[in-house]
């Protein structure tokens, strides 16, 4: 059987909705699926590790990277730069391995262009006040920044309408069995399966051509 070129899956979500730890359980269920790791020029927190959050760099490093065209995507997200490796994330799909983006509506809009088969899926919170407890709950930012992200839902929300796939993260367990339904469909694609199996389709297209 041929190796089948994976499935690239963009994930969105307003701050605070959970998308990283629904993202973290959904690749640890399902084999060969992957994160991409982005580079970004936002500083280190205290709970994350280079090379495993991000790839945490200058901004200088980040431009150099732009001038040399080494990203899918990149995007400006609240002052900070990120962006998504091209060889990385080719070469992955190449390998038969589905590849997750975790990026904004800004580079879903760019990666469509790239990749028009590409698999997107927007995740919202149950409600707006549900949003506001969690960014503050986690405790990872001063207020001034939890009122931009509030604030930048206003700028995101108008394209929830761009995705494929709509997912609410107010039941944990039922978020997670969503995304991985659609993770599953994702692999009996028309355009995988005829690789997975096209010595089969081979056979009933030679079918087709002769007499009964």
């Amino acid at each position: 059987m041929a190796v089948s070129h994976g499935n690239l899956y963009v994930i969105a979500a307003p701050s605070g909705t959970g998308k990283t730890t629904l993202v973290k359980a959904l690749v640890e269920n399902i084999p060969k699926i992957m994160v991409s790791i982005s580079h970004t020029t936002r500083p280190q927190r205290p709970n994350e590790k280079h090379g495993t959050n991000y790839y945490f760099i200058s901004r200088s490093e980040f431009e150099k990277m732009i001038a040399h065209q080494d990203f899918l995507e990149y995007a400006t997200i609240f002052d900070h730069l990120y962006g998504t490796s091209k060889s990385w994330v080719e070469k992955k799909l190449s390998e038969g391995i589905d590849v997750i983006l975790e990026i904004d509506w800004q580079g879903h809009q760019q990666i469509k262009q790239l990749f028009p088969d590409s698999i997107s899926i927007f995740i919202l919170p149950p409600s707006l006040n549900d949003l506001r407890e969690r960014l503050i709950k986690r405790n990872q930012d001063h207020p001034d920044v939890i009122q931009k992200r509030l604030a930048d839902v206003k700028t995101t929300i108008p394209h929830l309408r761009e995705f494929d796939y709509l997912v609410i993260n107010d039941d944990f367990e039922k978020a997670l069995n969503d995304l991985t339904l659609i993770v599953n469909t994702g692999h009996l694609l028309q355009s995988r399966q005829t690789v997975n199996y096209i010595e089969l389709i081979k056979t009933f297209e030679s079918f087709m051509m002769t007499d009964f």
